[in-house]
């Protein structure tokens, strides 16, 4: 993995990369589901919780095609979830707004995060995020959980108004930050949203995962790790 172009400029995704979104989210889910007595309704909370992520990541899906708006994505979620299970009695919009104010109250990251943006920090790389999660909640996971001082900028898919794995977002990005493509390198987790969206607007990228090598597409350099420490190796 020995890499021979210096990187000054170093964009992460947010959840799943650093934010431990699977676990947080489940945690979060979990209160919701306690707060609102949704056992009284002879359901488990593994159920719940799988049908309402069947229908979020299909809500999700649309809302990266620009096919569902976000009001539609945060209210349908449970709406339909609460359709299929046969849930009465309990307002849609009221447990998306608990959920919404738990979610960035859990503070798990993914292990070495805070080791790994320290070292990168110490290295003198400037470091931000591209994300396309909704701004209110991405903010206040980034501030909770104490990654806030190693960023300059934020960028939300919904502030910037196109989400990855479009190019908008990454040349918004690159733009405000005065980079270099050449310099620049994402990272992130997902390869159709993160790495896609980073080899079609042709810069390098790490894929946080343990599915592929570390490859060269088209103009672009892919790099692997499976854990964060080993960004060492690529920065």
């Amino acid at each position: 993995m020995a890499v021979t172009k210096k990187y000054t400029h170093v964009f992460f995704d947010l959840d799943n990369t650093l934010w431990d979104f699977k676990n947080n989210s489940r945690l979060a889910m979990q209160n919701s589901f306690d707060h609102f007595n949704l056992r009284d309704q002879n359901l488990s909370f593994d159920d719940f919780f799988e049908v309402y992520s069947k229908h979020n990541h299909a809500l999700w899906d649309g809302y990266r095609n620009n096919e569902v708006s976000k009001i539609d994505l945060i209210y349908r979620r449970f709406k339909d979830t609460f359709k299929e299970l046969g849930v009465e009695g309990v307002i849609p919009e009221k447990i998306n707004d608990f959920y919404f104010d738990e979610m960035p109250k859990q503070k798990t990251l993914y292990p070495g995060a805070l080791e790994t943006l320290q070292y990168l920090k110490d290295k003198r790389y400037q470091m931000f995020i591209i994300t396309n999660g909704f701004k209110e909640v991405q903010h206040k996971k980034i501030q909770i959980s104490g990654l806030e001082p190693f960023f300059k900028k934020v960028f939300t898919s919904e502030e910037i108004k196109t989400p990855k794995p479009g190019k908008d977002i990454f040349e918004f990005a690159i733009t405000s930050t005065n980079a270099r493509k050449s310099e620049s390198i994402m990272i992130g987790d997902d390869w159709d949203v993160d790495i896609k969206g980073a080899i079609n607007f042709e810069i390098d990228s790490v894929y946080f995962s343990q599915q592929k090598p570390a490859e060269k597409i088209g103009k672009t350099t892919v790099f692997t790790i499976s854990h964060l420490h080993e960004l060492r190796e690529v920065l």
